[in-house]
Formats: structure tokens, C-alpha cells, sequence
């Protein structure tokens, strides 16, 4: 059985730094594609950024470089370090995990973990 449990969501100050993690059970990191999704309160979810089963990233463009995804394929651990949070970074995030193609597009992973909250205000 496929689980993943996110952890390390907060409640951060503007220009504040979180690192998300998400640990995955049940399947391998290194042979399944990882995501990060959010969803703000009346919004879709949205793809954050994934990473390849070789370790080759892909960000949303409103990342812009403040945020970095990582595995620890040792671990079967998948990261989100977010640095310079912004307030409209507030959300819920979620990891997923798949194994068709390393999209931002939900309807394409499989497994869903349920979420940590990342809070950022002023």
C-alpha cells in the first residue's frame, strides 16, 4: 500500500525559509516520479515542482527560484525547501507520487499524501 505523510508546514513571516518533507512507503523514490502540489483556500491545486525518477527537477514559474525539490532515494524521502516566502504561498501543500511522466498536471499522479499547511503573513 502507497502512502505519503507530509510534515514541516508552518506558520512563517514574509521572506521567511520552510523545508516540506514527505515520506513515501510503499513505493521507491528512485522508480516513481515525486511532486509538489498546493491548494489555497477557493483555488485548484496547482503543481509546484517535480522531480524525475533520475533527480531532475522541474519548477512551476512562480517558483522563480526560491524553492528547491530533492530526494533522499535512501531515505524514500521527498523535499521542498522554500526560501523567500511570499503571502500568496499560503496553502495547503501536498506531495504525489506516479509514474507515467514528470508533469505539474494533478490528474496524472496516482498517490496523494494529505497535506501540511504552510501559513505566510505579514
Amino acid at each position: 500500500q502507497v502512502q505519503l505523510v507530509e510534515s514541516g508546514g508552518d506558520s512563517v513571516q514574509v521572506g521567511g525559509s520552510l523545508r516540506l518533507s514527505c515520506a513515501a512507503s510503499g513505493i521507491s523514490s528512485s522508480d516513481y516520479i515525486l511532486a509538489w502540489f498546493r491548494q489555497a483556500p477557493g483555488n485548484g491545486r496547482e503543481g509546484v515542482a517535480t522531480i524525475s525518477k533520475r533527480g531532475i527537477p522541474t519548477y512551476a514559474a512562480f517558483v522563480k527560484g526560491r524553492f528547491t525539490v530533492s530526494k533522499d532515494n535512501a531515505k524514500n524521502i521527498l523535499y521542498l525547501q522554500m526560501n523567500n516566502l511570499k503571502l500568496e504561498d499560503t496553502a495547503m501543500y501536498y506531495c504525489a507520487g506516479g509514474d507515467s511522466s514528470a508533469t505539474l498536471t494533478p490528474s496524472r499522479y496516482p498517490h496523494w499524501g494529505r497535506g501540511t499547511q504552510v501559513t505566510v503573513s505579514s
